[in-house]
């Protein structure tokens, strides 16, 4: 009956194709059978059972067994789930590479495993899950099931008193938190970003960042959240480009880190680059141009927000001086704003720190000292797993950005080293690790082996002590 439903749109496409496509009929037996339906070419019968709903070509995979194996068919259920909001590139990375859970399973022939049917099932089951990210500046929040985060606020102020215990500074930055969102932490799992800090690979510093995530999970599981999945925030945003190996540039609020990542893990070992100032000096240097050119403003936050709407990094500075870059923005409450040279010179202390008097690694000589430590290390065969770079944060936004850090390690890098080498700028702006903690949420195979449960904690714990 629903194969008749949609026939007559169908039918003209049928007659025009019969004569092309005899070699390709629906494989049936002789004693299954769908009647008039048995000519047909394969693909016309998927595109009947595309323009069916889902539930609609399980329900007649089920009552015909001729077709049960087209109605299972992978092309078509990726079909279905290519309809659905989420990017399909994106699906297909997290159920190929992500969806065994930590260590990654890197298998080639992953893809060739996989039931989409199945996963199209399991995905719809997945339980809405809470995913925060709390960058170094700025917290971002929402629900695994939502387009983008819900909600921002300043981290920092979210601490409270810095001199209080580290188990009542997070309980306060959960507590604020749930309670902007209006949930339960008790009725759903919780995706929660480990922050960029402690980044040595020194015993002290493994046992620093053991100390703070012991502490998240023991709020979170104090505060009855059935399951907690931590991950590195830099892997969350390599996790979001689609990749699990390459090196996450993350312009932080106070420092830069360039952290090495191999099939999901931080390469400590090989070394983690820290320079020394972050997106608070890029918006401190703005201000103090604008204040030389005469141009008042109410506070920090309208240098915040000229930065992120007029600011970008040029491609070749020296030319760039000599040309007219002048252009204006409105901001509410206190007028209209024009900044010309400034809007460049601002993100170019990334390349020239001494522009703004700091004696600094400039962001090309970091990342192409933790490119050479990743080649001298020799981890794997290739040599090219750390060739492919990705910006986060929101200072890593600026247009132009991207382009030029890859001019610049082109230049300054070994010919043996520069072949290959791409950046790749914030996958998704200043949510890009949220997103990767989305990707993570919404695995077919999620909360499974990507979260641990209170249950699990309080047993691993007991055994600790």
């Amino acid at each position: 009956m629903n194969l008749r439903k949609v026939w007559g749109s169908v039918w003209s496409r049928s007659n025009s194709c019969k004569d092309s496509t005899k070699a390709i009929q629906v494989p049936l037996s002789s004693s299954s059978s769908i009647g008039a339906f048995d000519q047909l070419p394969m693909d016309i019968l998927v595109q009947i059972l595309m323009m069916m709903e889902p539930k609609d070509a399980v329900r007649l995979s089920l009552a015909c067994k001729a077709l049960k194996r087209l109605a299972g068919s992978n092309r078509l259920w990726i079909f279905y789930i290519q309809c659905l909001e989420e990017s399909w590139d994106s699906i297909f990375f997290a159920e190929t590479s992500l969806r065994s859970g930590y260590p990654l399973r890197m298998v080639s022939s992953e893809s060739e495993e996989l039931s989409f049917i199945r996963v199209y099932g399991q995905r719809a089951q997945v339980p809405d899950s809470i995913i925060i990210d709390g960058g170094s500046g700025y917290c971002k929040f929402g629900r695994s099931k939502n387009a983008s985060p819900s909600g921002r606020s300043a981290t920092f102020l979210e601490f409270g008193n810095i001199e209080s215990p580290i188990y009542a500074r997070l309980q306060q930055f959960f507590v604020t938190i749930f309670n902007r969102m209006q949930v339960k932490p008790s009725m759903q799992p919780i995706v929660v970003s480990l922050p960029l800090c402690h980044v040595d690979d020194t015993e002290s510093a493994k046992a620093s960042r053991r100390q703070l995530k012991t502490a998240i999970l023991n709020v979170l599981f104090d505060m009855n959240a059935p399951a907690v999945c931590a991950v590195n925030q830099a892997v969350l945003a390599l996790y979001a480009a689609r990749q699990t190996s390459g090196i996450v540039v993350n312009i932080g609020f106070q420092v830069i880190t360039i952290v090495p990542i191999l099939h999901g893990k931080v390469m400590r070992q090989v070394g983690v680059e820290v320079i020394g100032f972050g997106a608070l000096k890029l918006t401190g240097f703005l201000k103090e141009k604008m204040q030389e050119n005469n141009i008042t403003f109410q506070s920090l936050y309208t240098v915040r927000t000229l930065k992120e709407n007029l600011c970008y990094v040029a491609l070749d500075y020296e030319a760039e001086l000599s040309r007219d870059t002048q252009a204006s923005m409105e901001i509410l409450g206190e007028g209209w704003f024009t900044l010309s040279k400034e809007r460049f010179q601002t993100g170019e202390i990334l390349f020239q720190p001494r522009l703004a008097g700091m004696r600094a690694m400039s962001l090309q000589q970091a990342v192409a000292l933790c490119m050479d430590h990743c080649d001298a290390a020799g981890l794997t065969g290739d040599g090219s797993w750390f060739k492919t770079v990705v910006l986060a944060g929101g200072s890593a936004c600026l247009a132009g950005l991207a382009e030029r850090l890859e001019k610049e390690l082109q230049n300054y890098l070994p010919s043996s080293i520069c072949n290959g080498v791409k950046v790749i700028p914030p996958p998704c702006g200043v949510d890009t690790a949220w997103h990767g903690g989305k990707l993570i949420s919404n695995l077919s195979s999620f909360p499974g082996p990507w979260c641990i449960t209170r249950k699990q904690f309080r047993r691993k714990s007991r055994l600790m002590w």
